[in-house]
């Protein structure tokens, strides 16, 4: 089987080559994409960290000592994305409830992650709780926002929270909506 390996970091401390000493590791995910298929298929999820010495990537933990593994969530193309929702999947839109009401995906779920506040914004303190009350953990979801951004933040926190079926959009409602995918008011 031929496979692409896609190490992908949120870090903007991490160096553009590798750093022997002080990396930080909390923030490296590496996936799997297969590519024997002409069907898209989502990468699995991989974590590097001091448990995974025998999966092929333990160097990682011989870098430092405190290393910590961190889930990142699957990104997929708008156009994945609403195959996705044909598919059964459920779309939870993490703007703000102006950017929503301005129109959102058919079906969408308008959970904020972050309200405006003057001229910034903040974190959504019952983001969590709020995601529980119409999502289950084992749930099929997939996150979107605007640009891309906040969704993938919110889909970090939800895979952190112990949810299973986190999917990413990529590009957010300005890439669905250029796409001419379905929206409503």
């Amino acid at each position: 089987m031929m496979a692409k390996l896609f190490v992908s970091s949120a870090c903007s401390s991490l160096p553009q080559i590798h750093r022997p000493q002080g990396l930080d590791h909390r923030c490296i995910s590496v996936s799997l994409l297969s590519t024997t298929s002409s069907r898209f298929q989502l990468p699995k999820r991989r974590s590097i960290g001091t448990k995974d010495r025998n999966s092929g990537f333990g160097w990682m933990a011989s870098v430092g000592e405190n290393v910590q593994s961190t889930a990142v969530p699957t990104s997929v193309p708008v156009r994945v994305a609403h195959e996705l929702l044909q598919a059964g999947h459920r779309y939870l839109d993490v703007r703000t409830p102006e950017e929503f009401s301005a129109g959102h995906a058919v079906g969408a779920i308008n959970i904020p992650y972050m309200f405006r506040v003057g001229s910034g914004m903040t974190k959504n303190p019952n983001f969590l709780e709020e995601v529980l009350l119409h999502f289950g953990k084992d749930d099929e979801i997939i996150v979107g926002c605007q640009a891309g951004k906040r969704s993938f933040i919110a889909a970090t926190d939800l895979i952190s929270a112990g949810f299973t079926g986190i999917t990413d959009i990529a590009g957010g409602y300005a890439s669905w909506t250029q796409n001419g995918l379905p929206t409503e008011p």
